[in-house]
């Protein structure tokens, strides 16, 4: 499970009860994956995941526990998952392919420069999703196909739609395959759409 982008629903319940219990069994597994003061490291990941505030994991922190996870339940990418859910993290999405993942990180360094609203590694679905219909306008409008979810979402949300247009006529992405990043954010706007939470973005 190495060199992908991972998206991430969390649950703080369990979280609070499995991944707290686990990080108190095995200490000193974990400790090996903390980067800069180990200790310190552990112990405010500790009181992050007692206090309900996983959402809040720095990118080293929850790139450490992903490491941890891995390296306890590898190589089976579906034993990974499911631990990491049992745990109150649920991998439901990744995005593998090298071109399709930097095209992904450069639509959304357009979203936010058009916006002017930075998406941190960890964001609420409230913020998170009005990117993926930007994206699904921006690669629908490159692709040059009809497309049924484009069309739906074009009547509700016109405003969007008029950020896409403009960023496609000024900075149409080039060697991104646009029906591969079209498919990309449609299948992520479908996982999260009815979705109530925080999304955490991961390099892995």
């Amino acid at each position: 499970m190495a060199e992908k982008l991972y998206f991430i629903k969390t649950n703080s319940v369990a979280a609070k009860i499995n991944l707290y219990n686990r990080l108190c069994r095995e200490e000193e597994q974990v400790l090996r994956f903390m980067e800069d003061d180990p200790k310190t490291s552990f112990e405010l990941i500790k009181k992050k995941v007692q206090e309900n505030n996983i959402t809040n994991f720095s990118r080293e922190e929850i790139s450490g526990i992903f490491k941890w996870f891995v390296a306890m339940h590898g190589p089976d990418s579906e034993e990974i998952k499911t631990q990491l859910f049992i745990h109150g993290l649920d991998v439901f999405y990744e995005i593998s392919e090298p071109g399709l993942r930097e095209g992904f990180l450069h639509l959304l360094s357009e979203y936010e420069n058009r916006t002017q609203m930075r998406l941190a590694s960890a964001a609420p679905s409230e913020h998170f999703i009005p990117f993926l219909i930007f994206g699904i306008f921006l690669s629908g409008l490159a692709d040059n196909t009809e497309h049924y979810l484009f069309g739906f979402l074009q009547s509700k949300y016109q405003d969007l739609y008029r950020v896409a247009e403009k960023e496609h006529r000024e900075n149409l992405p080039g060697k991104h395959d646009p029906a591969e990043l079209y498919r990309c954010f449609s299948e992520l706007y479908d996982e999260v759409k009815f979705y109530k939470g925080f999304i955490i973005r991961l390099n892995a």
